[in-house]
This record gives structure tokens, C-alpha cells and sequence, in this order.
């Protein structure tokens, strides 16, 4: 919600910002879904802690995605400009 917020403020056009609340929003659709799978009622599992952790666990591996994606869209860039 944060990073829509902020996209729509001041840089509608950022394509980076663009695709992490994509990819963000992937890995919360999945968690729901993943929680609904389970029969988690309220999507609260038995272990609350392993839930919050696995959570952390995946919005660290998207950051580290949209890391990657957002140095190859510039090494592209760049590429391009020089070439």
C-alpha cells in the first residue's frame, strides 16, 4: 500500500517501482492463497511465529528479485547507450 501510495505521488512513471509492488503483490496473493490451501481460518496457521517468519522470508527473496531485475534493466541501459 505504501509503495502504491508513493508511486502514484511522485514517480507514477517508474517502471522499477512498478514491477516491486507487482511482485509484492504476487507474494501476498500467494500467501492467502497458501493460508486458504491449508484451512487456516482467518489465515492464522497454529504456529503464528513460523507464519511471520516465512512471510519475512519471502518479501526478502522478492526484494532480492526485483534487486536483480533493477541491475539488469540498467546494465541494459547502459549496453544500449554505449552500443
Amino acid at each position: 500500500m505504501i509503495l502504491y501510495a508513493l508511486r502514484r505521488g511522485k514517480r507514477q512513471g517508474d517502471a522499477n517501482l512498478y514491477r516491486l509492488n507487482l511482485l509484492l503483490l504476487g507474494g501476498a496473493v500467494f500467501g492467502v492463497v497458501d493460508h486458504l490451501w491449508n484451512g487456516e481460518l482467518f489465515l492464522i496457521g497454529p504456529n503464528p511465529l513460523m507464519d511471520i517468519m516465512l512471510g519475512a522470508t519471502i518479501t526478502l527473496a522478492i526484494f532480492c528479485v526485483w534487486l536483480a531485475i533493477v541491475a539488469v534493466s540498467k546494465a541494459t541501459k547502459q549496453t544500449k547507450a554505449v552500443g
